[in-house]
């Protein structure tokens, strides 16, 4: 049953492909697919690129074209839920498009034809990518050793689980995050994809999880230092708890978290 990772950006994704054995890489619209195996099971690694189109696409191409029977998303978010700090990781329980409004026709934030505004995670992938997040965080802290800062740092690091609002635009303003959160009280961090994603595959019957790092809030200084942060801080995060992941989904008996 082949598992599809999906990233927009090749830093969002760092290190996945030296995972895959046997690798494969197959061009197929306009985009690069990397299949293999992972603990003797099929992995495909796929970029979508920045945008729901995009990423719809992808996720379509990896359904119909390399049979993905499981699609994860992993990447960046900015931050717009209370306590939602840089670092940490949001696990979306639910996808809505901040950017959907068909009103008057149909309410704001509902998807015509569907009857919903929100689509749903798997809940097994979210639970466990969750202990898979939180043993990465522990693994974290006790090789930093007694440097106090920096594990002071990682020790106040959280995985959240809510709603991620996924839209055609860059979140980068102070006044964006506040007319957000009023219309979407719930959401808890903001990104480009993930909602066009899960409506793929909910229309496929595929389960689905993304899994986000907070690299800024959103706010004026959402710009900063975003490469640099994406390479050096998301990238390793979220190959270590897929690392995990990948143990406990494809070879529980090697996973002890």
């Amino acid at each position: 049953m082949t598992l599809a990772i999906l990233s927009a950006l090749p830093e969002e994704q760092a290190g996945l492909s030296d995972l895959l054995i046997d690798k494969v890489q197959t061009t197929h619209a306009g985009r690069r697919f990397e299949e293999g195996l992972v603990h003797g099971q099929p992995v495909v690694l796929a970029l979508s690129g920045i945008g729901k189109v995009a990423a719809a696409t992808t996720a379509t191409a990896l359904i119909e074209r390399f049979g993905a029977k499981r699609i994860i998303f992993t990447g960046v978010a900015g931050g717009v839920g209370a306590g939602v700090q840089v670092g940490d990781v949001v696990l979306g329980t639910h996808y809505v498009q901040h950017d959907m409004d068909a009103s008057p026709l149909f309410p704001r934030f509902e998807v015509p034809l569907y009857g919903v505004a929100h689509f749903s995670a798997d809940v097994d992938l979210i639970a466990t990518l969750s202990i898979a997040a939180y043993a990465h965080f522990e693994s974290s802290t006790s090789q930093i050793g007694t440097e106090n800062e920096a594990k002071d740092k990682t020790c106040n690091l959280t995985v959240h689980h809510g709603l991620i609002a996924s839209g055609d635009r860059f979140v980068s303003s102070v006044r964006e995050v506040q007319a957000l959160c009023a219309a979407l009280p719930d959401a808890l961090c903001v990104e480009m994809e993930g909602a066009a994603v899960a409506q793929v595959c909910h229309d496929y019957a595929i389960p689905f999880a993304a899994l986000r790092t907070i690299s800024d809030r959103a706010d004026d200084n959402a710009h900063v230092d975003f490469p640099a942060f994406v390479r050096d801080v998301a990238g390793p995060q979220a190959l270590g708890i897929l690392r995990l992941w990948l143990q406990a989904h494809l070879n529980p008996t090697s996973f002890n978290a």
